[in-house]
């Protein structure tokens, strides 16, 4: 994510230098976030391989990511090393280099999240496995931030978040509803049951849209796998869960012109994404090359250059500290349950993973990220919208 990679680049940027120099200044910045190397605290990171200081210099985040995957480096509690790095601003400390801004030039002149990119970056995440997933997240699959109010379980906090969106959009028996990022089906699936909707949802990944048509089966769902940008028909409500972050900076305001062409005119547009404190362009270089290709997380100034003469903006939530424990509870459950699907994932995509997970838990924590649920209008709801919490 946008806040981890900026952290982690500066952290470790640099030329390539001899390990004891680099161990040198790699011990220097650390300590500015009370972190040693070899200490005894949870949060200090253990170096299995010297070449891991150079590694990291040179390559910024990727290196660290990679270099942590192949074991060369471990800490215990890597969501508190995450957090810690980030509340220090240790990217005021050190300047920018040419990999970083080579990656900000390639992302401006290219469109990573074209019609076609889009297919292919979903296949590289979420065609992963069903099993994966079945083993990390809740029961319904739902792939974004619970709720986590008067929630003791991740089931619970899943089921309040689902239930807080249709209380949010005011849904009514009879509505047409779209789901731009329908995943697999959890939202379509709990919003027809418990609220008697008609939902089409969409995604790009040919393993989610099957999914999502058999639990939804006998169900007023019809899960598309299509890009958001095909849609032409009228709605009554929209709600995107978790796609947003998906759909690129280029592409914000075509989306935002799709979902107004989408959206009847007394509808409302519920968006709920990750979001960053500063509108940035590109990803974290590791996330974008193992976890999630053409991602990139949107500020509310670059939300609102999107909305603007579009929408009104009625209601904008932020929980993104239940995002965290959301983190949190994925990586107990993938601990828990490695053993269940490790014969079809090697060693290395557990530590990938593990550095994925509590990474972004750490950049939670730090507040560095955020969530929002922001509610739109096309033309202002009459006398005002209630804010739901």
């Amino acid at each position: 994510m946008n806040s981890v990679s900026t952290a982690l680049t500066f952290l470790f940027l640099g030329g390539k230098m001899k390990t004891d120099r680099s161990k040198y200044r790699i011990r220097e910045l650390l300590s500015y976030a009370d972190i040693s190397i070899d200490g005894n605290n949870p949060w200090d990171i253990r170096v299995n391989d010297d070449r891991f200081y150079a590694r990291a210099l040179a390559d910024g985040a990727l290196g660290a990511g990679e270099s942590y995957m192949e074991k060369w480096w471990d800490c215990e509690e890597l969501d508190e090393f995450i957090t810690r790095i980030l509340n220090a601003n240790l990217q005021e400390k050190i300047r920018t280099n040419l990999k970083l801004i080579s990656t900000v030039l390639f992302v401006r002149i290219f469109n990573k999240q074209s019609r076609t990119a889009s297919f292919i970056n979903g296949q590289k995440h979420y065609d992963l496995g069903n099993d994966l997933f079945t083993q990390m997240l809740d029961k319904r699959l739902v792939y974004s931030c619970g709720y986590w109010k008067n929630a003791a379980s991740l089931d619970e906090a899943q089921e309040n978040k689902l239930d807080l969106t249709c209380r949010k959009l005011s849904l009514k028996p009879g509505m047409r509803v779209l789901d731009i990022g329908c995943g697999w089906g959890s939202f379509a699936k709990y919003a027809a049951e418990n609220y008697s909707v008609n939902v089409t949802g969409i995604t790009v990944s040919k393993e989610q849209a099957e999914y999502g048509r058999k639990i939804c089966s006998g169900l007023p769902v019809d899960i598309r796998l299509m890009d958001y940008r095909d849609l032409n028909e009228k709605f009554d409500c929209i709600v995107s869960i978790g796609m947003f972050e998906h759909v690129g900076y280029k592409n914000y305001r075509t989306y935002m012109e799709v979902a107004d062409n989408c959206l009847k005119d007394n509808g409302m547009f519920l968006l709920h994404t990750i979001g960053s404190n500063d509108s940035g362009k590109f990803n974290d270089p590791w996330f974008t090359k193992y976890i999630f290709p053409g991602s990139m997380l949107p500020s509310i100034a670059q939300i609102g250059r999107a909305v603007e003469g579009l929408f009104v903006m009625e209601d904008l939530h932020n929980f993104g500290t239940d995002y965290d424990r959301t983190l949190m509870a994925w990586h107990k459950n993938f601990i828990n349950n490695w053993d269940v699907i490790k014969d079809r994932y090697d060693e290395t995509f557990f530590r990938m993973w593990k550095y994925y997970l509590l990474s972004c838990a750490g950049s939670f924590r730090a507040r560095k990220n955020q969530l929002w649920q922001i509610v739109l209008s096309k033309k202002g709801i009459p006398g005002g919208y209630t804010s739901i919490r």
